[in-house]
């Protein structure tokens, strides 16, 4: 953890942004994908997080580890106090120490004044209520940034569109970050990769270069529609896997899942524009394996209770936090069906989610043609 320190120190830092920094805090160029840049992209040093939950705070201590200084939006005071002063969040990160460079407030005028970055963490289906709030907040240049992986009901927009269309700040000025990234462990500085996706490579590169430290590294591409699709879909297979899991199916029965649910992650997001080899990185497989093998998932564990044989309102009652997964079911395959792309293992726990279908049932029907099949 950076070391606190002293307030003569602290100033030069701010007038010489270099100085006193160590080596686990020097930027690192994130990994291009293409090489059409075409000006010098430089890492933020004032940004915003809005949403103080595990994963908003997390990434709050991602960024401040990378060196930036980092200004959170808590929606209760007592938290945003407790973030402040005592450097924790012992609602969502029990046993964490935050770094000295964060700081948090109830106040969104506070938060959002002068950030070049504004980092979004809040539920899916609130993000757009929240943007009405803060739409006129936003500094004029600053680059908005989606943590979040859902689709908005109704609408079935992805996360990055409700953003723009809300905000009108054009999709270059709009990156989205996807990948296997489970909270408590990044917080607890287990080393880990994400990727940054926008239309503009140079937005990419920019959150990149902010997002990165030594145990983070942000990779960058261009295909949002794949990145934030992997990102959706992944938490629908792993609630499949937490089905099978909670009956007492053992591990080809999951790896058969992984392995079909990619198929249809592929295919879907194929469907709408996205590119099969970002399903194959980090945004796609590399997501879907971290959210199914762990416990730490709050898709997986939503699952798994339904594998138990708790009901879906019962599974929202024991969720501390909110599981996307849950509530993307429905317009995911309204839109799979827009574009007659076949996701049986996704229909299937939405008929366990409606209760018209046994958990134990699920397994068996990895396709919906009796007939084999190309693999």
């Amino acid at each position: 953890m950076p070391s606190p320190c002293s307030s003569r120190t602290c100033a030069a830092r701010r007038l010489r942004p270099n100085a006193g920094i160590r080596s686990r805090t020097t930027r690192r160029r994130p990994a291009v994908l293409n090489s059409d840049v075409q000006t010098e992209p430089r890492a933020a040093r004032k940004v915003a997080v809005l949403g103080s939950g595990s994963w908003g705070t997390t990434f709050a201590k991602i960024l401040a580890d990378g060196g930036a200084d980092v200004a959170m939006w808590a929606r209760r005071p007592e938290l945003a106090r407790e973030i402040s002063q005592s450097k924790r969040n012992s609602d969502y990160l029990p046993g964490i120490n935050l770094p000295r460079s964060i700081w948090a407030s109830s106040r969104l005028p506070e938060v959002l004044e002068g950030a070049e970055q504004v980092y979004v963490s809040v539920p899916a289906q609130s993000l757009r209520e929240n943007l009405l709030i803060v739409r006129e907040l936003i500094p004029a240049d600053a680059i908005v940034i989606s943590l979040m992986k859902g689709v908005e009901k109704g609408t079935r927009f992805r996360m990055s569109q409700v953003i723009d269309q809300e905000l009108r700040i054009g999709a270059d000025r709009v990156a989205v970050v996807s990948g296997p990234n489970l909270a408590l462990e990044i917080a607890k500085e287990q080393p880990t990769a994400a990727v940054v996706s926008s239309q503009s490579l140079e937005t990419a590169t920019t959150v990149a270069m902010t997002a990165t430290n030594p145990y983070f590294r942000s990779y960058v591409n261009t295909d949002v529609i794949g990145t934030e699709f992997g990102g959706v879909l992944k938490n629908l297979i792993a609630v499949a896997i937490g089905i099978v899991d909670g009956v007492g199916y053992g591990e080809n029965t999951k790896a058969s899942i992984i392995t079909r649910g990619l198929v249809e992650m592929t295919d879907f997001a194929v469907a709408f524009g996205g590119r099969a080899e970002t399903l194959a990185g980090l945004a796609g497989l590399g997501d879907l394996i971290a959210t199914c093998e762990s416990s730490l998932s709050r898709n997986n564990t939503a699952g798994r209770l339904l594998g138990q044989g708790y009901s879906f309102s019962d599974v929202v009652k024991q969720m501390n936090q909110t599981a996307e997964g849950l509530s993307s079911v429905a317009p995911i395959l309204e839109l799979a069906l827009s574009k007659g792309v076949e996701m049986p293992i996704v229909s299937q726990v939405a008929e366990v989610l409606a209760g018209t279908l046994d958990p134990r049932d699920i397994a068996p029907h990895l396709t919906t043609d009796p007939m084999p099949q190309g693999e």
